[in-house]
């Protein structure tokens, strides 16, 4: 049986997380060697530090932190410390860099304090929206960079053009270009009933989530949703309702969310992937918290599948 991708009649509440980036990706800006090189010096340009994943923040007077993005004279000494960068874009007409930092105590580079490195997980839905999808941008673009140093056609250094944007080989001439990896993700719908699984990957081992997994070449968005839940539960699925999309740096892929029309109900799981898998009804989920399980964090695009779905029954 051919499946069809269907418009989901379940609507997504609210934008995901990380989505929604204030940038103007400025393309044609690029390729204009003499206006980078300006920008880079600009005072009103802003800088987005990355130092080993992590990304600058001040904590409030009320606790909430906030991304530091810093000016030109303000980034002087971690850009020349900085072993990459790349020209994100425009914000507000202001020129926006990512540095990637090598010190071992990049505080100390900084001119004044209150200010601490973070994992940007850990910022989950602390963040005001524009500043996380910037920060999961640069995170992104950081991670690429790193992977990058060297040709996977020849083996020899490359070298960054197109204002970070394109690793070219010193040797043999074979560019190299930022790559998202694409995920689907899907909350299986059996009935009243969910299906959702925990995995050995959790941090917490109470929690489950809905399934996922990576697209394969020569597959079809809804052909992979098929096979990863047949694979990992030996539940089979009809009809595929698109949702939304999600960027997720952790480290780079794109993960489009879904939900799947249950054909059978029997799981056989995968150990190799998962530790359970289970139908939750509606009353179970809203009271996961009482019947001791958790669900997946607030900022993924899993949680907001779950809770659209618990608003439309």
């Amino acid at each position: 049986m051919a499946l069809i991708l269907i418009e989901s009649p379940i609507r997504p509440s609210r934008a995901n997380f990380y989505s929604g980036s204030p940038l103007d990706r400025a393309v044609e800006r690029r390729e204009d060697a003499a206006w980078i090189a300006a920008a880079l010096e600009n005072a009103e340009s802003l800088f987005v530090p990355v130092w080993r994943g992590r990304h600058l923040v001040r904590l409030q007077e009320e606790g909430t932190p906030q991304a530091v993005f810093l000016r030109a004279d303000q980034a002087a000494a971690l850009r020349a410390d900085a072993q990459a960068w790349v020209f994100l874009g425009l914000w507000e007409e202001r020129a926006c860099f990512a540095l990637e930092i090598g010190a071992e105590d990049p505080l100390a580079l900084l001119p004044e304090g209150g200010a601490a490195f973070e994992e940007l997980r850990n910022l989950a839905g602390v963040l005001p929206a524009p500043e996380a999808a910037v920060l999961a941008h640069a995170r992104a673009m950081m991670h690429w960079r790193a992977r990058h140093r060297f040709c996977g056609v020849c083996g020899h250094p490359c070298e960054p053009r197109s204002a970070g944007h394109i690793m070219a080989c010193t040797h043999c001439g074979a560019e190299h270009f930022p790559r998202t990896d694409p995920a689907v993700i899907m909350l299986v719908v059996r009935g009243e009933r969910a299906l959702l699984g925990h995995s050995h990957r959790f941090p917490r081992l109470n929690m489950y989530s809905t399934l996922a997994g990576f697209v394969e070449p020569g597959e079809t968005l809804e052909e992979a949703v098929a096979r990863e839940v047949l694979e990992e539960t030996g539940v089979r699925v009809g009809r595929v309702f698109y949702h939304s999309s999600q960027p997720w740096p952790f480290p780079a892929s794109i993960m489009l969310g879904f939900y799947a029309e249950g054909l059978s109900e029997e799981i056989r799981i995968d150990p190799q992937e998962l530790r359970d898998a289970r139908w939750f009804t509606r009353e179970e989920l809203r009271n996961h918290k009482a019947l001791g399980f958790a669900l997946p964090r607030g900022d993924s695009i899993a949680r907001r599948l779950i809770e659209d779905w618990l608003a439309a029954g």
